[in-house]
């Protein structure tokens, strides 16, 4: 986990799991997208350049969070290379890894405590993807 790069962003429902989050990771770069406030803002304005950065390949992964993590999964999902997963536990967060090699974590702060995302996020970024029958459904998803 600690060679990982990092891209990172939040709407103003996140931001407080997005400050608590990045002082909680250990790795070599984290890059914080934004909002810088809790004051109100539109979640696709740090989807997209997090999705981008991942996407084009200046981040190992991405973490977006927002009230419902919706709104910035489906934000995130528009981009061709990318395979946000929406996670509520620790469970949901193996499983994208393992099964779909998500690139992007989507926390819904509204629905879990910043104890719970962070365990979250641990799980995201240490779990590697299985590949093998995996492989060839991952390798379906793109248009």
């Amino acid at each position: 986990m600690k060679d990982l790069k990092i891209a990172i962003g939040a709407d103003h429902a996140g931001f407080e799991y997005k400050q608590a989050i990045q002082a909680f990771l250990d790795v070599a770069e984290v890059k914080d997208f934004g909002t810088y406030s809790s004051d109100s803002a539109d979640y696709p304005d740090f989807a997209h350049p997090v999705a981008s950065a991942v996407e084009n390949g200046e981040f190992d992964l991405g973490i977006l969070i927002c009230g419902s993590a919706n709104g910035v999964a489906i934000t995130a999902n528009k981009h061709q290379g990318i395979r946000a997963g929406l996670c509520w536990n620790t469970e949901v967060a193996t499983l994208v890894r393992l099964h779909n090699n998500a690139n992007v974590l989507c926390i819904p702060a509204r629905f879990v405590t910043i104890e719970e995302a962070k365990a979250i996020t641990e799980t995201f970024l240490t779990t590697e993807f299985e590949g093998g029958r995996h492989a060839t459904r991952v390798g379906k998803i793109s248009c």
